[in-house]
């Protein structure tokens, strides 16, 4: 397997960095050219969402195998900012406490295979999602 790719992520230039590299490390563990561009989607999400509401945080790809023999592709997007208070309600389809989409999180969940998000009010916020090769 691969090392992990660690990608830190301040600006709008590390979103586009983050999304290419998800897509090129998610076409080299073996996902098609949908699939991967499904990941870095996901990605690009993940890492506006840093940019706009932590101001800075990284996106870690992770190459893994599951217990089943499955190969797929963990991200771990992770910053220190605020937190989001209420969870669930960043997690209903159409909120957004940005006056944007509310696509984010809820499209995140619905693009990967698991997805897991712990966050704490002035503790930041991690998600960590997978998508295993069909």
């Amino acid at each position: 397997m691969a090392a992990d790719t660690q990608i830190l992520i301040t600006s709008d230039k590390d979103v586009v960095t983050a999304r290419q590299q998800g897509r090129a490390v998610a076409l080299q563990t073996g996902f098609s050219m949908s699939e991967a561009t499904l990941i870095a989607t996901a990605i690009s999400e993940l890492a506006r969402n840093i940019v706009s509401y932590a101001n800075q945080g990284s996106v870690t790809l992770r190459p893994v195998h599951g217990s089943n023999g499955a190969t797929g592709l963990t991200i771990v997007a992770s910053d220190s900012g605020p937190g989001i208070a209420d969870l669930n309600l960043a997690l209903r389809d159409g909120y957004s406490s940005s006056g944007g989409l509310g696509l984010g999180l809820p499209g995140v969940r619905r693009l990967m295979d698991e997805f897991d998000i712990a966050s704490r009010a002035g503790s930041g916020t991690t998600v960590t999602i997978t998508k295993w090769l069909p």
